[in-house]
């Protein structure tokens, strides 16, 4: 039965990445734009550049979803297609997020390459190529479910969760600024880091369309209407905190070989969910010295920083909220009266469960 799950897994990757293809290939002959050669090769580059090069779990997550709504029934090649488009969608969303935050942040690396506008030939051009990847998500909308009773629950699906994700890139901006303002002796100040900033900054930056997303879109092509779950929602929001919790987690405890990165979260002053318990946790000789040394790029300011993690057992600090949370929320999604939609959760919630990377 695994073997045939993964085979059957397998199938619709396949499938999913096909209709990369065929979206790609509309795109760059849509009539409404008169192309010339190197506007098509330069589209063409940014795309396959920027879009397909990730995990595709949100993406892949629209085809599981659905095919759980279905309760087991066999999906047609119209369905595959279609949940693939709209996986794509929220790819290309994805893609535009991170061109935009790249070069917001100066980040130099993303996915084990060069940041696209870090490429000599692309430079601050990237930012038109953000555009047109937000406007492309429009035209895959129009061309395949313009017909389709949801259209305009889709558009609006997708303009409220961009809305939510740039707030939510705002108020982390807003916060990077606040930290880089140092205090009168020169040092970046804690104190203005909180549990209920981090939830803020999560929420909005991350589990709305990391979570959410995938899970409406799937809801809308099967016939549901989003306002009959809010509650649906709402777990989903729970889950992208407790994602993003484990994440903060495995930068400083995970194994690098496992989440292929060494974390630097202590380093670059992030608004990380363990330096906000390790405030709550401190006594004052010991946030003493999370306010020296948090922030600093040296080793030996890094080493005492996690010393004091252990100091205060971090980790037995999270796994306590991490049985709290699967706990919290196996409550929530077995409380849902739609077997299918506790399955869709459920699903979920089970890829990140004790994950280790």
């Amino acid at each position: 039965m695994e073997n045939q799950n993964e085979t059957m897994s397998q199938h619709l990757l396949s499938a999913f990445l096909n209709v990369y293809s065929v979206l790609k290939s509309e795109l760059l002959n849509d009539s409404a734009f008169e192309w010339s050669d190197d506007s098509r090769q330069w589209v063409e580059e940014m795309l396959d550049y920027n879009v397909p090069g990730g995990k595709l779990n949100r993406g892949m997550s629209v085809i599981d979803s659905y095919k759980l709504l279905k309760e087991g029934k066999e999906l047609t090649e119209d369905e595959v297609f279609l949940s693939s488009a709209l996986g794509w969608c929220i790819e290309w969303l994805q893609a535009y997020f991170l061109v935009h935050d790249d070069i917001e942040d100066g980040c130099h690396t993303r996915r084990g390459q060069p940041c696209w506008f870090r490429l000599p030939k692309v430079g601050l051009i990237a930012l038109n190529g953000g555009i047109i990847l937000r406007n492309h998500i429009a035209r895959i909308l129009k061309m395949h479910f313009r017909e389709k009773p949801y259209y305009v629950d889709l558009i609006d699906l997708f303009n409220e969760v961009e809305f939510q994700t740039a707030s939510g890139q705002m108020i982390f901006g807003f916060r990077n600024m606040i930290d880089l303002i140092t205090t009168l002796e020169g040092e970046k100040d804690l104190s203005k880091y909180s549990l209920q900033l981090h939830r803020r900054i999560v929420q909005y930056k991350t589990a709305y369309y990391s979570f959410y997303l995938p899970v409406a879109c799937a809801l809308l092509m099967a016939g549901e209407n989003l306002d009959n779950h809010v509650v649906v929602k709402n777990i989903l929001i729970d889950m992208g905190i407790y994602f993003q919790v484990q994440d903060d987690y495995l930068d400083c405890f995970g194994d690098p070989e496992k989440i292929g990165k060494i974390g630097t979260d202590i380093e670059d002053f992030k608004c990380s969910w363990l330096v906000v318990k390790a405030l709550e946790h401190c006594n004052e000789e010991q946030k003493k010295i999370l306010f020296e040394h948090y922030g600093k790029t040296d080793a030996a300011d890094v080493a005492k920083v996690k010393a004091l993690y252990n100091d205060i057992d971090l980790e037995g600090v999270f796994l306590e909220y991490e049985n709290k949370s699967y706990e919290r929320i196996t409550s929530s999604i077995e409380a849902h009266s739609s077997k299918a939609v506790q399955a869709v959760l459920k699903s979920f919630l089970g890829k990140i469960y004790k994950r280790q990377k």
